[in-house]
């Protein structure tokens, strides 16, 4: 014959391992796929580039060997300036990255995705044929899942316009989904 809390302890110790399991689980892998961490490392993003000034293109400027409009914020030159872009990872983590509009492509000029070999993706380009790219184009934000350089991430992108309400650029931030 068993005892009668045979069954309390066997839930018990279920709940136990599950607890265990789920705190090897880094949390910023489930919590910061969420829309609303999207939403709120864009603010940030917009915050983090309001506080230096209004943006605008001033001249040129290289960007891994590529010349490209330099994208500013105030007077604060954006291009190979990994500050800001830096400082949204460090409080919501994922990525983040400042693009210029260069004729029609959109150049990443700050930014923190990594390519394949570590370094900074800077000088690459958004997506020609992808859906942020069609909404910026329509002067309209995508929120949504994006393929950046290969991997799965879920994203934000929103148009920077200058005084005149011209877009001269894309803020983006992500996550790299879970695989």
């Amino acid at each position: 014959m068993m005892p009668r809390n045979v069954g309390f302890i066997g839930r018990f110790l279920a709940l136990a391992a599950y607890a265990i399991a789920m705190s090897l689980v880094p949390q910023t892998m489930s919590r910061a796929q969420t829309p609303e961490n999207v939403k709120q490392a864009m603010a940030l993003l917009k915050d983090k580039t309001a506080k230096l000034g209004p943006p605008g293109i001033k001249g040129e400027d290289a960007v891994a060997g590529k010349q490209v409009p330099a994208l500013y914020f105030g007077t604060t030159k954006m291009n190979n300036n990994f500050a800001v872009v830096d400082e949204v990872k460090k409080e919501m983590g994922g990525t983040a990255t400042l693009f210029v509009k260069s004729g029609d492509d959109y150049v990443r000029v700050a930014t923190n995705v990594q390519k394949d070999d570590g370094s900074r993706a800077i000088g690459t380009v958004l997506d020609p044929n992808g859906k942020a790219i069609a909404a910026i184009r329509g002067g309209r934000a995508y929120y949504g899942e994006a393929n950046i350089l290969g991997k799965p991430y879920i994203t934000g992108y929103e148009p920077i316009r200058d005084s005149n309400g011209a877009v001269i650029g894309i803020y983006y931030v992500g996550y790299l989904k879970a695989q």
